[in-house]
């Protein structure tokens, strides 16, 4: 068997899909292979063990001392994917594993088992230290097979809550961290159900609703003091091209508006500093720029038609910009998939708000449902063409519509936003506060 397919079969594992790709080649590079004949013993009951065992081929029983319900026989039945000997170390065996067939295993070496246990779930070479913040953002903690611990760094954007954003890239990251590394998102479908708390972690856990030979489909909860606050469905397909079994059809319709390269625009820093000083702009805006602590992102945005408009200045409902993140990202598609999520909340439905700004007024806003659809490969730390339009607002709802080109002029990503959007009304001191995002 050849490495490329000891990895393939290495990322259906379900123990080893939370692992980098980086880490799945080292194991591939390191297995044993065991054959054992029908009714042969894998392990001994009270023997060492060799180390982590993944079932290539065949199936194998597990056989304890205790007495087994004929019924429950299937639960102890091992097939291909299936694994044992995790956690066990070289501690003594618990049970008997026996072959019901032919078996062909793959063994990961007690002193290889280091290789479960990456720094990050995205870079197993690479310290935190090292990574971008936003990569930082997006690096999930692996609880138990499906289940995940996100938390929100101190230089996180916030927003006074759990930006949006976050919970779009942390739930795709959960879920792309249960597929093979074969698969990559194409598509996702989110909804915003409560305010986050930003002092306490998020619990993502995630629910292997299909798994086929070229798509799979999952649906991640994000759980905090025991409510959903946030829910997403996310499809993933095979890298048909890289399989080589097949092209599909290809076409390319979109085409990216003429805007000035990013190069020759300002960044948000940029942008800020000059504001401070334009005296076109009412001074009490000026000051109030300069008094509110600036917290950079870790997404560079530079907007491609830059004015002296503020937030109280009515302007057609559309918007383009570039964006990247900021620092050099590991080479993981699905990473930078998460990354593009993320950063597609920080500046989408509130276009939807153009139409209606007026000098004095206040409004708030949320999110309600976001949906993404991923059309070709895109690295996130590259710049790309935002380009919002919002067609409509209707009954305190403001619908956006976006594409995302790539420097080349492709088409790599299609979204839609719906939130709430709501003139702001004055505080009452003595309401509680609300729980719900409405």
């Amino acid at each position: 068997m050849d490495t490329e397919s000891v990895i393939e079969f290495l990322g259906c594992v379900p123990l080893l899909q939370r692992l980098p790709s980086s880490s799945l080649r080292k194991i591939a590079e390191v297995v044993i292979t065991k054959h054992y004949d029908r009714g042969e013993f894998v392990v001994h009951e009270g023997g060492l063990g060799d180390g982590i065992y993944f079932i290539w081929e065949g199936e194998a029983e597990v056989v304890g001392s205790g007495t087994v319900e004929e019924e429950s026989r299937l639960e102890f039945q091992l097939k291909r994917y299936d694994y044992f000997g995790h956690g066990i170390g070289a501690s003594v065996q618990q049970a008997n594993v026996i072959a019901l067939s032919k078996l062909t295993c793959l063994v990961l070496p007690n002193e290889h088992c280091s290789l479960l246990q990456p720094i990050s779930i995205w870079n197993a070479d690479k310290a935190l230290e090292a990574c971008p913040l936003v990569e930082l953002i997006l690096h999930l903690e692996p609880i138990e097979v499906n289940i995940f611990k996100g938390i929100t760094l101190p230089d996180a954007p916030k927003f006074g809550k759990v930006f949006g954003g976050q919970f779009l890239g942390q739930a795709l990251a959960a879920a792309s961290k249960t597929v093979d590394c074969l698969k990559i998102v194409h598509s996702l479908h989110a909804y915003f159900l409560l305010v986050g708390d930003f002092n306490m972690p998020i619990i993502y856990e995630v629910c292997r609703i299909r798994d086929g030979k070229s798509f799979a489909t999952r649906r991640v909860d994000a759980i905090q003091k025991g409510n959903v606050i946030f829910t997403m469905l996310a499809s993933f397909q095979a890298n048909l091209i890289l399989q080589k079994e097949e092209e599909g059809f290809d076409h390319l319709v979109a085409t990216m508006p003429a805007v000035p390269p990013p190069d020759m625009l300002l960044s948000l820093e940029e942008l800020r500093d000059r504001r401070l000083t334009d005296p076109r702009l009412p001074r009490t805006y000026r000051n109030k720029v300069a008094a509110k602590p600036f917290i950079p992102w870790p997404i560079e945005i530079r907007f491609c038609e830059p004015n002296n408009a503020t937030n109280q200045t009515k302007s057609p409902p559309s918007l383009r910009y570039w964006f990247r993140a900021k620092g050099k990202l590991s080479d993981d598609q699905a990473l930078h998939r998460c990354v593009v999520a993320y950063a597609s909340d920080l500046i989408f439905l509130s276009v939807s708000l153009n139409p209606h700004r007026r000098k004095g007024l206040k409004t708030t806003s949320v999110s309600l449902d976001h949906s993404m659809w991923f059309h070709r490969p895109l690295r996130a730390d590259d710049w790309l063409l935002f380009v919002i339009a919002s067609p409509a607002a209707y009954n305190a709802r403001g619908f956006c519509a976006a594409q995302m080109f790539n420097r080349k002029g492709e088409l790599v990503v299609s979204l839609t936003q719906e939130g709430l959007i709501r003139e702001a009304k004055s505080k009452n001191p003595n309401a509680a506060v609300a729980v719900s995002k409405l």
